[in-house]
């Protein structure tokens, strides 16, 4: 049995970028290292690793976002940037706000952009998907009372 899950990771090529977005988000940066070493190289199953890896999480302390870029081996990319909801893979992680809007408008000022459009579902939520750097889609849910 697990007993929870510790975060999700995400490589990036910019990682001041990607972290600036996540705190925008309202995400707190807990702490950036550099790795390297034999015990990362088999841990990741590659060689001459060398790496900084910096952690986000959430308000509540329990979720968090592991961005990590690759110096070594330089990292390659499986899929197209701007790759569409029905490619293969993890798509997006979702955030609950509590104002879409406001959210939206600040990530923008990062460079994201909505994917699709802004939707109410039912009496429940409005929802959205936004593209942030990296082409990393994050999906965003305001419950509605």
């Amino acid at each position: 049995m697990i007993k929870r899950m510790d975060n999700v990771l995400i490589v990036v090529d910019d990682l001041a970028a990607a972290i600036a977005f996540f705190v925008e988000l309202g995400m707190e940066l807990e702490g950036q290292t550099t790795v390297e070493g034999a015990s990362v190289d088999r841990l990741v199953g590659l060689d001459g690793v060398r790496a900084d890896i910096a952690v986000v999480r959430t308000p509540d302390g329990h979720g968090r976002v592991e961005l990590t870029r690759f110096h070594t081996p330089k990292a390659i990319s499986a899929e197209p940037t701007h790759a569409p909801a029905n490619t293969l893979g993890i798509r997006r992680i979702m955030f609950a706000v509590d104002d879409i809007e406001d959210v939206v408008a600040r990530l923008r000022t990062h460079g994201a952009e909505l994917v699709g459009e802004l939707v109410q579902y039912e009496d429940s939520y409005r929802l959205c998907n936004v593209r942030g750097p990296e082409g990393i889609i994050i999906a965003l849910a305001e419950q509605l009372s």
